[in-house]
């Protein structure tokens, strides 16, 4: 039986070690950030890769800088026959990708060598890809540009969240992975490098202030966006003064003249239960919003409550 050692932070990764935990492999270690600070009275908040680890009994490890040397002694000692890693949030050093018997492997969700980097999940909406995957990787000393070993194809439907793609690559990811060790370890595994350079930008990590929206982008730019940013960080954009967050809408065909003429973010129109926004090239239809210290809700409710009208603007 192969032994593991895991490395992984957020919800992503623990979903890859579940995965591994429910197969032959043992999981001797798992290495995963520090607590953080969250929430408005600042507790310090496990990792999930570390509440799962630790509900299974499996030794944390949580350095601030995985590259010191203690951190490598710890990982010579422990003689993994491979090293896993998924969204783990620290660049591997060649000390420690030089320490398993199989390499170190990555689990990274895109088509490598497209959207190399921290979000691509996000950034394959936002930027309106129809069709994203998985690919596991031999990691390397640059930044997603180790050989593919293998990759499984995604699709992006219209309606996609961040948070629905999330789940979907997850899942594709897990079940990847296992079949590519099994291959790696019958030595039938394929390794094909990557071309230097990506076919796509980095795909930056995402912040709280992408979130905000310019209402001078097209509608379907920001159609996109509010899919994308779903859960976090989320779209959002302010109406008299207080911030609004926008959890759903759609782009209707076509707009009159009248709509023309209104500056981006104008409210043009208030239906029963949708509210017509003029953006920098054509109309974007909000369905489900979130007011300021309220819970989400659809469009109707919020036009019930808070009555807002033609002309008012956004932003």
């Amino acid at each position: 039986m192969s032994n593991v050692v895991f490395m992984g932070t957020p919800d992503f990764a623990e979903g890859i070690l579940q995965a591994l935990l429910d197969s032959e492999y043992e999981v001797t270690a798992v290495f995963t950030q520090p607590d953080r600070p969250k929430g408005r009275k600042g507790l310090l908040q496990a990792p999930p890769v570390k509440e799962l680890a630790a509900a299974r009994g499996i030794p944390v490890y949580q350095p601030e800088k995985i590259r010191r040397e203690e951190n490598v002694r710890v990982l010579e000692k422990l003689s993994p026959d491979f090293i896993v890693v998924a969204a783990f949030g620290q660049i591997i050093p060649k000390s420690i990708l030089a320490i398993p018997k199989y390499g170190c492997l990555n689990v990274h969700a895109s088509l490598l060598p497209r959207w190399r980097g921290a979000a691509p999940i996000q950034w394959s909406i936002l930027t309106g890809e129809t069709e994203t995957g998985v690919t596991i990787m031999q990691m390397a000393e640059g930044l997603d540009t180790g050989d593919c070993i293998d990759q499984v194809k995604v699709p992006v439907d219209s309606d996609e969240t961040g948070g629905s793609l999330f789940d979907k690559l997850m899942k594709a990811g897990a079940l990847q992975l296992i079949k590519t060790m099994r291959s790696i370890e019958k030595g039938e595994a394929a390794y094909t490098p990557q071309p230097e350079e990506s076919p796509t930008p980095y795909a930056r990590m995402l912040t709280r202030a992408m979130g905000q929206v310019d209402w001078t982008k097209s509608a379907p730019e920001i159609e996109r966006m509010i899919r994308a940013l779903d859960p976090w960080p989320c779209a959002f954009t302010s109406l008299d003064g207080r911030t609004l967050k926008l959890w759903k809408g759609v782009v209707p065909e076509g707009y009159t003249e009248e709509d023309a003429l209104s500056d981006p973010g104008t409210i043009v129109r208030v239906g029963k239960d949708a509210i017509d926004i003029k953006t920098g090239s054509g109309i974007l239809r909000l369905l489900e919003v979130q007011p300021e210290g309220r819970k989400r809700m659809g469009a109707d409710a919020f036009i019930r409550g808070y009555r807002p009208e033609s002309g008012m603007r956004f932003g």
